[in-house]
């Protein structure tokens, strides 16, 4: 079992940035597939990033450009560098940690971009 705690989620201006955190109980680089997702009140939760654990990563299209997904095996973390943040970004947002026969989710970490 994984256990995932996100954090650095918080109160942003639109064009603002944020970064995301979310540390893993146990060695990610054996696991093939981490991501974030989010999720908006009355809405599903979506895709926001994936990152294999070759290095390949997968962008939703309304993110391409304004976010970057990396993840550092040694701290056992997987982050979501957020810029140029929009009031659509508003959500809470989770860390997925993923194999072929199991899947992880974190508690969650709500982002809030207003003026």
């Amino acid at each position: 079992q994984v256990q995932l705690v996100e954090s650095g989620g918080g109160l942003v201006q639109p064009g603002g940035s944020l970064r995301l955190s979310c540390v893993a109980s146990k060695n990610i680089s054996n696991i093939p597939r981490m991501g974030w997702y989010r999720q908006a009140p009355g809405e599903e939760r979506d895709l926001v990033a994936l990152i294999t654990n070759t290095g390949t990563t997968t962008y939703a299209d309304s993110v391409k450009g304004r976010f970057t997904i990396s993840r550092d095996n040694a701290k056992n973390t997987v982050y979501l560098q957020m810029s140029s943040q929009k009031p659509e970004d508003t959500a809470v947002y989770y860390c997925d940690a993923r194999g072929r026969t199991y899947g992880y989710w974190g508690q969650g970490t709500q982002v809030i971009v207003s003026s």
